[in-house]
Protein backbone atom coordinates (compact mmCIF):
# COMPACT_ATOMS: atom_id res chain seq x y z
CA UNK A 1 0.00 0.00 0.00
CA UNK A 2 1.21 3.48 -0.99
CA UNK A 3 1.29 5.86 2.33
CA UNK A 4 3.02 9.39 2.34
CA UNK A 5 5.15 9.48 4.77
CA UNK A 6 3.12 12.54 6.43
CA UNK A 7 0.45 9.31 6.64
CA UNK A 8 3.00 7.09 8.34
CA UNK A 9 3.46 9.64 10.68
CA UNK A 10 -0.23 9.94 11.56
CA UNK A 11 -0.55 6.51 12.21
CA UNK A 12 2.60 6.02 14.28
CA UNK A 13 1.91 9.20 15.97
CA UNK A 14 -2.00 7.37 16.60
CA UNK A 15 -0.34 4.41 18.37
CA UNK A 16 2.19 6.05 20.15
CA UNK A 17 -0.68 8.29 21.96
CA UNK A 18 -2.94 5.72 23.03
CA UNK A 19 -0.68 3.39 24.30
CA UNK A 20 0.86 6.12 26.41
CA UNK A 21 -2.54 7.84 27.06
CA UNK A 22 -5.11 5.12 27.06
CA UNK A 23 -7.63 7.02 24.44
CA UNK A 24 -6.85 8.29 20.87
CA UNK A 25 -6.00 12.25 20.02
CA UNK A 26 -7.36 15.24 18.57
CA UNK A 27 -7.17 16.42 15.17
CA UNK A 28 -5.65 19.25 16.53
CA UNK A 29 -3.33 16.97 18.60
CA UNK A 30 -2.18 15.06 15.10
CA UNK A 31 -1.51 18.37 13.29
CA UNK A 32 0.85 19.78 16.16
CA UNK A 33 2.59 16.54 16.81
CA UNK A 34 2.85 15.90 12.96
CA UNK A 35 3.80 19.17 12.03
CA UNK A 36 0.69 20.13 10.16
CA UNK A 37 -0.85 23.42 10.66
CA UNK A 38 -4.40 23.06 8.94
CA UNK A 39 -6.81 21.13 10.68
CA UNK A 40 -8.72 20.31 6.58
CA UNK A 41 -5.10 18.68 5.88
CA UNK A 42 -5.53 16.39 8.70
CA UNK A 43 -9.09 15.61 8.26
CA UNK A 44 -8.05 14.98 4.53
CA UNK A 45 -5.57 12.67 5.16
CA UNK A 46 -7.03 10.73 7.84
CA UNK A 47 -10.07 10.68 5.38
CA UNK A 48 -7.64 8.54 3.26
CA UNK A 49 -6.37 6.35 5.71
CA UNK A 50 -10.18 5.30 6.70
CA UNK A 51 -10.96 4.90 3.13
CA UNK A 52 -7.80 2.65 2.56
CA UNK A 53 -9.42 0.64 6.11
CA UNK A 54 -6.27 1.42 8.81
CA UNK A 55 -8.21 3.76 10.69
CA UNK A 56 -11.76 3.15 12.09
CA UNK A 57 -14.10 6.62 13.06
CA UNK A 58 -16.97 6.95 14.58
CA UNK A 59 -18.49 10.20 14.43
CA UNK A 60 -21.41 10.24 17.05
CA UNK A 61 -18.45 9.26 20.13
CA UNK A 62 -15.70 11.91 20.99
CA UNK A 63 -12.42 10.90 20.15
CA UNK A 64 -14.09 8.37 17.72
CA UNK A 65 -10.53 7.27 16.33
CA UNK A 66 -8.80 3.96 16.32
CA UNK A 67 -6.34 2.13 14.45
CA UNK A 68 -7.51 -1.31 12.23
CA UNK A 69 -4.75 -3.42 13.33
CA UNK A 70 -5.93 -6.05 11.31
CA UNK A 71 -5.81 -3.99 8.07
CA UNK A 72 -2.57 -2.55 8.87
CA UNK A 73 -1.00 -6.48 9.12
CA UNK A 74 -2.83 -7.36 5.99
CA UNK A 75 -0.84 -4.37 4.54
CA UNK A 76 2.64 -5.37 5.92
CA UNK A 77 2.81 -2.40 7.89
CA UNK A 78 3.26 -3.50 11.50
CA UNK A 79 6.89 -2.96 11.06
CA UNK A 80 6.70 0.09 10.81
CA UNK A 81 4.04 0.89 13.59
CA UNK A 82 4.83 0.08 17.10
CA UNK A 83 1.98 -1.96 17.97
CA UNK A 84 0.52 -1.70 21.30
CA UNK A 85 1.08 -4.24 24.64
CA UNK A 86 -1.37 -7.48 23.50
CA UNK A 87 -2.44 -6.45 20.11
CA UNK A 88 -4.73 -4.36 22.22
CA UNK A 89 -6.05 -1.09 20.41
CA UNK A 90 -4.97 0.47 23.50
CA UNK A 91 -1.49 -0.62 25.12
CA UNK A 92 -2.34 1.24 28.38
CA UNK A 93 -5.92 -0.22 29.05
CA UNK A 94 -4.35 -4.13 27.97
CA UNK A 95 -1.75 -3.48 30.76
CA UNK A 96 -4.07 -2.36 33.14
CA UNK A 97 -6.56 -5.45 32.59
CA UNK A 98 -3.55 -7.63 33.11
CA UNK A 99 -2.64 -5.95 36.46
CA UNK A 100 -6.57 -5.99 37.57
CA UNK A 101 -6.40 -1.79 38.37
CA UNK A 102 -9.20 0.30 36.77
CA UNK A 103 -9.28 1.76 33.22
CA UNK A 104 -9.96 5.12 33.17
CA UNK A 105 -11.77 6.18 29.92
CA UNK A 106 -11.92 9.96 28.89
CA UNK A 107 -14.06 12.05 26.36
CA UNK A 108 -13.29 15.51 25.08
CA UNK A 109 -15.23 18.93 25.64
CA UNK A 110 -14.70 22.08 23.71
CA UNK A 111 -13.34 24.93 25.46
CA UNK A 112 -15.44 27.99 24.10
CA UNK A 113 -13.35 30.60 25.23
CA UNK A 114 -13.47 33.07 28.25
CA UNK A 115 -16.59 34.07 30.52
CA UNK A 116 -16.55 36.87 33.14
CA UNK A 117 -16.80 36.29 36.72
CA UNK A 118 -17.40 39.99 36.79
CA UNK A 119 -18.56 42.14 34.11
CA UNK A 120 -20.32 40.29 31.14
CA UNK A 121 -17.89 39.89 28.32
CA UNK A 122 -18.48 38.12 24.45
CA UNK A 123 -18.26 34.39 23.98
CA UNK A 124 -19.96 32.49 21.64
CA UNK A 125 -21.33 29.36 23.33
CA UNK A 126 -22.52 27.16 20.16
CA UNK A 127 -19.36 26.55 18.25
CA UNK A 128 -18.42 23.41 19.29
CA UNK A 129 -16.38 22.67 15.48
CA UNK A 130 -14.52 25.98 15.76
CA UNK A 131 -13.07 25.03 19.43
CA UNK A 132 -8.88 25.85 19.17
CA UNK A 133 -8.75 24.28 22.56
CA UNK A 134 -10.54 21.17 24.02
CA UNK A 135 -10.24 19.73 27.50
CA UNK A 136 -9.72 15.59 28.69
CA UNK A 137 -12.89 14.38 31.31
CA UNK A 138 -13.36 11.76 33.27
CA UNK A 139 -16.34 10.07 31.20
CA UNK A 140 -17.52 8.16 34.82
CA UNK A 141 -18.30 11.78 36.27
CA UNK A 142 -20.27 13.00 33.49
CA UNK A 143 -23.86 12.21 32.31
CA UNK A 144 -25.34 13.56 29.01
CA UNK A 145 -21.48 13.79 28.17
CA UNK A 146 -22.69 15.58 24.38
CA UNK A 147 -24.10 18.33 25.84
CA UNK A 148 -21.23 19.63 28.01
CA UNK A 149 -18.56 22.32 26.58
CA UNK A 150 -16.58 24.20 29.03
CA UNK A 151 -15.52 27.66 29.46
CA UNK A 152 -12.62 29.55 31.08
CA UNK A 153 -12.60 31.89 33.81
CA UNK A 154 -11.84 36.01 33.99
CA UNK A 155 -12.63 37.94 37.08
CA UNK A 156 -13.21 37.45 40.75
CA UNK A 157 -16.95 37.96 41.35
CA UNK A 158 -17.32 33.77 42.08
CA UNK A 159 -14.56 33.40 44.37
CA UNK A 160 -17.09 32.76 47.28
CA UNK A 161 -18.47 29.68 45.21
CA UNK A 162 -14.77 28.62 45.03
CA UNK A 163 -14.57 29.98 41.12
CA UNK A 164 -11.58 31.54 40.84
CA UNK A 165 -9.73 33.56 38.11
CA UNK A 166 -7.93 31.12 35.51
CA UNK A 167 -10.71 28.11 36.13
CA UNK A 168 -12.30 26.35 33.44
CA UNK A 169 -15.93 25.51 34.31
CA UNK A 170 -17.33 23.00 32.89
CA UNK A 171 -21.29 23.66 31.74
CA UNK A 172 -24.03 21.65 30.79
CA UNK A 173 -26.13 23.17 27.85
CA UNK A 174 -29.38 24.15 28.59
CA UNK A 175 -32.01 26.92 28.24
CA UNK A 176 -33.37 26.77 32.10
CA UNK A 177 -32.46 26.98 35.09
CA UNK A 178 -33.27 26.73 38.87
CA UNK A 179 -33.29 29.78 40.96
CA UNK A 180 -29.66 29.68 42.99
CA UNK A 181 -27.69 27.61 40.07
CA UNK A 182 -24.94 28.95 38.74
CA UNK A 183 -25.28 29.94 34.98
CA UNK A 184 -23.74 31.23 31.96
CA UNK A 185 -26.54 33.91 31.32
CA UNK A 186 -26.77 35.93 27.72
CA UNK A 187 -27.75 39.43 28.17
CA UNK A 188 -29.30 40.37 25.21
CA UNK A 189 -28.94 44.11 24.00
CA UNK A 190 -25.88 43.83 26.02
CA UNK A 191 -24.67 40.81 23.62
CA UNK A 192 -22.55 39.65 26.26
CA UNK A 193 -22.14 36.41 28.53
CA UNK A 194 -21.62 36.34 32.32
CA UNK A 195 -21.18 34.05 34.98
CA UNK A 196 -23.44 34.61 38.54
CA UNK A 197 -26.68 32.59 39.95
CA UNK A 198 -29.14 33.12 38.67
CA UNK A 199 -33.03 33.81 40.21
CA UNK A 200 -35.87 34.78 38.17
CA UNK A 201 -38.03 37.19 40.10
CA UNK A 202 -41.29 37.86 38.05
CA UNK A 203 -41.01 39.19 34.95
CA UNK A 204 -37.14 39.62 35.64
CA UNK A 205 -33.90 38.11 36.60
CA UNK A 206 -31.27 38.70 39.12
CA UNK A 207 -28.08 37.82 38.35
CA UNK A 208 -26.21 37.66 41.59
CA UNK A 209 -22.14 37.43 42.32
CA UNK A 210 -20.59 35.54 44.99
CA UNK A 211 -18.50 38.11 45.98
CA UNK A 212 -19.60 41.00 48.37
CA UNK A 213 -17.63 43.36 46.33
CA UNK A 214 -20.11 43.10 43.22
CA UNK A 215 -24.06 44.34 43.23
CA UNK A 216 -26.62 42.21 41.84
CA UNK A 217 -27.80 42.96 38.25
CA UNK A 218 -31.23 43.12 37.25
CA UNK A 219 -32.23 42.44 33.85
CA UNK A 220 -36.33 41.97 32.24
CA UNK A 221 -36.58 38.42 32.17
CA UNK A 222 -36.99 38.64 28.07
CA UNK A 223 -33.35 40.14 27.73
CA UNK A 224 -31.63 37.06 29.39
CA UNK A 225 -31.01 33.52 28.45
CA UNK A 226 -29.31 30.87 29.89
CA UNK A 227 -26.82 28.81 28.22
CA UNK A 228 -25.91 26.43 30.08
CA UNK A 229 -25.45 25.29 34.14
CA UNK A 230 -21.82 25.07 35.80
CA UNK A 231 -21.82 20.95 36.53
CA UNK A 232 -17.59 21.50 38.01
CA UNK A 233 -15.61 23.41 38.06
CA UNK A 234 -11.17 22.58 37.14
CA UNK A 235 -8.02 24.50 38.71
CA UNK A 236 -4.80 24.13 37.49
CA UNK A 237 -2.60 24.79 40.32
CA UNK A 238 0.70 25.55 38.66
Amino acid sequence: MNLSDRQMNILRYIAEFVEERSYPPTIRQIGAACDISSTSVVKYNLNKLETDGLILRDPEVSRGLSLHWDKLEEAGLLAEIRRPVGHAVNGVAERLKQTGEKVVNFFSVPVLGHIAAGEPIQVDVSEYDSADEWIDLNEALYRDREKLFALRVQGDSMVDASVLDGDIVILRHQEKAENGEMVAAWIDGVGETTLKRFYLEGKQVRLRAANPNYQDMFFPAAQVSVKGRVVSVIRQLE
